[in-house]
């Protein structure tokens, strides 16, 4: 019996596939939070909510948070505001400041792009399995820094 050697997979292409799996997680979110009918919201929107939740934040910690500059965040959170999705509030601690916080409507997109998300992990689960997809998670894990996630535009 002749045992033909196999050759790995490439590895050039992870990071291809690694871009392409966070795509398909961005257009997951963005599909469910539409079918949820938050028709006005835009990726960016999402990656605020995530630093605005749960207690609110500055234009400023905003605007660190996204990688953009202070009058970008600004003109991001007016549009939020403008939209519903969220309010000026006084900052608790800083007279000069002001938090941005996340109306109900806010909440609600939120909620929309988490279940999305819940979705595309079980349809993930299906296709690779609960054992896979946990190693997938648990490698992933160990080579990624956890932290603020950025959108990128």
């Amino acid at each position: 019996m002749t045992v033909v050697p196999t050759n790995p997979p490439p590895t050039g292409d992870l990071p291809l596939l690694l871009l392409a799996a966070a795509a398909e997680v961005n257009h997951a979110v963005q599909a469910g939070v539409i079918a949820a009918g938050f028709t006005d919201i835009r990726p960016a929107h999402g990656f605020a909510f995530a630093r605005m939740a749960p207690d609110g934040a500055t234009v400023g910690e905003i605007a660190e948070h996204l990688g953009v500059t202070k009058q970008a965040a600004s003109q991001l959170v007016e549009d939020l505001v403008t939209k519903g999705y969220a309010d000026r509030k006084p900052h608790p601690a800083d007279a000069r400041a002001r938090l941005i916080t996340l109306t109900e409507r806010g909440w609600a997109c939120t909620r929309a792009a988490d279940a999305a998300l819940a979705e595309f992990t079980q349809r993930w689960g299906e296709t690779l399995g609960p054992a896979a997809l946990g190693q997938v998670r648990q490698a992933l894990a160990r080579v990624v820094t956890p932290g603020r996630v950025r959108p990128s535009w």
